[in-house]
């Protein structure tokens, strides 16, 4: 998960992350800039910045909660490739908690 090694990437621009609104009471309460190559690092980067992010987003294994979407520039990669997906490119992250209810 957190790698004090990783240098971000100099060329690549911030990227936007946007949080729903229940995730919100944890982390950023609006837009937040990130520097990250991969949604691990990014998350990462958050959870160093939001420490009440942290289980939220991810289990204890590091994987991402079922319950947990992540839309890159608006396409969904929570059930493809998940965290490991790299965000080369990517200009604007959403990262949405499901309701489930009955």
């Amino acid at each position: 998960m957190n790698n004090p090694d990783r240098v971000p990437s100099a060329v690549a621009p911030a990227i936007e992350v946007r949080l729903d609104g229940w995730l919100r009471q944890f982390g950023p309460k609006s837009r937040e800039s990130v520097d990250a190559d991969s949604v691990d690092q990014l998350i990462d980067t958050l959870e160093e910045r939001y420490p009440r992010l942290r289980f939220k987003l991810r289990d204890e294994t590091g994987h991402l909660r079922r319950y947990v979407r992540v839309f890159l520039d608006g396409k969904d990669v929570s059930t493809s490739t998940g965290v490991s997906t790299p965000l080369s490119g990517v200009r604007v992250v959403d990262i949405l908690h499901s309701i489930a209810g009955g």
